[in-house]
């Protein structure tokens, strides 16, 4: 059973790994990071550990029991009691109810384990899969139109009080 970690910088190989190997399928549905990206690729995953050790964002890993990447789902830009929603899923996962499972679980842990109360996401308009998962995870459309990375998209909010 796939289990949500916080990043550590062990995690760093198998990060990699799953950039490179999704390039391509995640380039189809969201901007695409650039060569540039993967340059010093450790490094950059410093930088997000800081990030994460100052409180002003929370960096997640879906990992598989063999330690694969299966998903990366962060909170980011941290303030006043909300943040920002990003996550992406492994080629190979998709179709099996992780994302959704995984964002519900994260919602819970926004709440408990950071004191968040509202979480805020945007996805592309031809990006079907993850409106769907937003709204199976309970977000609903703000009514407000994004731009990401060029693409049309639109944003979502979702309170982390339990559901009923």
């Amino acid at each position: 059973m796939p289990e949500l970690q916080r990043l550590r910088p062990d995690h760093v190989p198998a990060l990699l790994t799953f950039e490179q190997e999704n390039r391509a399928y995640f380039a189809a549905s969201v901007p695409d990071r650039g060569d540039a990206y993967f340059v010093d690729f450790a490094a950059r995953i410093d930088a997000l550990l800081a990030e994460q050790a100052s409180g002003i964002c929370h960096f997640h890993l879906l990992v598989d029991p063999d330690d694969a990447v299966l998903g990366r789902f962060n909170l980011v830009d941290v303030e006043n009691g909300s943040a920002d929603l990003g996550f992406r899923v492994a080629e190979k996962a998709t179709r099996r109810g992780l994302a959704t499972a995984t964002v519900l679980h994260l919602c819970t842990l926004a709440a408990t384990e950071y004191g968040l109360t509202t979480l805020r996401a945007a996805a592309a308009l031809d990006n079907t899969a993850s409106r769907t998962v937003l709204t199976r995870a309970g977000f609903v459309p703000t009514g407000e139109e994004v731009q990401l990375g060029g693409r049309r998209g639109l944003g979502y909010v979702r309170s982390t009080a339990p559901r009923v």
